[in-house]
C-alpha cells in the first residue's frame, strides 16, 4: 500500500465523508479533503493549485472549503474560496488546523479531520445557511493524488 492508502483505512474515509455530509445538511457551502503522498509546494499553495483542480472555484456562492493533506512531510492546509474569504478574519481556520494537528501527532487522523470538518460546518452555517433549493455542488468523497 502507498502512504496514502496506509492513511486512512476504508473504514476511516467512510465516517469522513459522513461528516462532510453532515456538515453540509446544514450550510450551502462545500467541504472537500485531498490527500496526496507528496509536494515539493508548501501546503497552502499547494492547496490552491488543487482546489482549482477540483473545480471548488464553480460553486455558485464561491463558499467551498479544503482540506489538504501532505502525507509524506505531515503538512495540512485549509483553503476556502473567495465568498468565504470577503466574510472571514485572518486566522478564521486556526482552530480548526490546530485541532487536526493534534491529532495527527497522535495517529488519529481520521478524528482529527472529523472534528474539525464538524466545527468548518458550524462556521459556515453561519456564513451560508442552508436554503432548500441547495444542490450538492461537489463530491463529498475524498480526492487522492
Amino acid at each position: 500500500m502507498s502512504k496514502v492508502e496506509d492513511f486512512l483505512t476504508a473504514h476511516e474515509e467512510q465516517q469522513i465523508v459522513a461528516a462532510i455530509k453532515y456538515a453540509e445538511k446544514n450550510t450551502s457551502g462545500e467541504i472537500r479533503v485531498h490527500i496526496e503522498k507528496f509536494t515539493k509546494t508548501p501546503p497552502l499553495e499547494r492547496a490552491k493549485e488543487v482546489f482549482w483542480h477540483l473545480k471548488m472555484n464553480e460553486t455558485k456562492e464561491r463558499n467551498g472549503v479544503l482540506f489538504y493533506i501532505d502525507v509524506h512531510n505531515k503538512q495540512f492546509a485549509i483553503y476556502a474560496d473567495s465568498g468565504i474569504y470577503q466574510l472571514i478574519p485572518p486566522n478564521f481556520w486556526n482552530q480548526e488546523k490546530e485541532l487536526v494537528i493534534q491529532h495527527f501527532s497522535k495517529k488519529e487522523n481520521a478524528k482529527g479531520l472529523v472534528l474539525a470538518i464538524e466545527k468548518v460546518g458550524e462556521k459556515l452555517k453561519k456564513l451560508f445557511p442552508y436554503k432548500t433549493d441547495d444542490l450538492n455542488e461537489l463530491s463529498d468523497e475524498i480526492s487522492k493524488g
